[in-house]
């Protein structure tokens, strides 16, 4: 479990700060059914009265995935590789019985492996890798890693343009689609519900 919270929380004018993380400590101890009533039994153990300061909490739960909901792959990067993780793709969404779901992800693969060949060398031209990896949870999750710190640029290209269209697709295939650093490079991924919307 992971506490956010701000020194109002665990600091008072007569006690010394470590007595307010032992409380925290203790408190956050305490066995509850869920992070909300956590949270605001925390809360009420520790404010003082009357509150001197402003107090917030933040409590989140982590949890690690299963191996059978990913599947992740290295590729060399070169265009002739994208049928192949393409295929992969198809095959392991099959597994999970998430065919529907090919089309679309075929084409998010496409798309963003495709720009990772193109814009994710890290400044060298030879000797980086493509990672793709499928994530199966509450969102099918589609993930491209490459070795470039720069993050890509929605584009609307006009309609004469036959590049720049990668990114306007894949927003348009997915529930939503972000990019985070990572220590070699960055990831590009794109979220889809695993259900139509009604």
């Amino acid at each position: 479990m992971l506490a956010l919270y701000t020194d109002g929380l665990i600091e008072a004018r007569d006690q010394d700060i470590s007595a307010g993380m032992n409380r925290l400590h203790a408190a956050l101890a305490q066995p509850h059914p869920t992070l909300d009533g956590l949270c605001t039994s925390t809360v009420d153990t520790l404010r003082a009265k009357p509150p001197s300061d402003d107090v917030t909490l933040l409590l989140a739960r982590t949890h690690s995935l299963s191996a059978g909901h990913v599947a992740a792959w290295q590729f060399s990067s070169d265009f002739a590789v994208v049928s192949h993780a393409r295929t992969l793709a198809t095959r392991q969404l099959s597994q999970w019985g998430l065919e529907h779901l090919a089309e679309s992800t075929e084409l998010i693969v496409s798309e963003l492996f495709t720009n990772a060949i193109i814009h994710g060398n890290g400044g060298s031209n030879s000797d980086h890798t493509v990672g793709l990896r499928l994530i199966r949870h509450e969102m099918l999750t589609c993930e491209v890693s490459d070795a470039s710190h720069c993050h890509p640029l929605l584009r609307h290209p006009p309609t004469t343009d036959e590049h720049g269209r990668g990114l306007f697709l894949v927003t348009h295939l997915s529930h939503r689609w972000g990019t985070r650093h990572i220590p070699d490079g960055k990831v590009i991924w794109a979220d889809q519900q695993l259900r139509a919307s009604p």
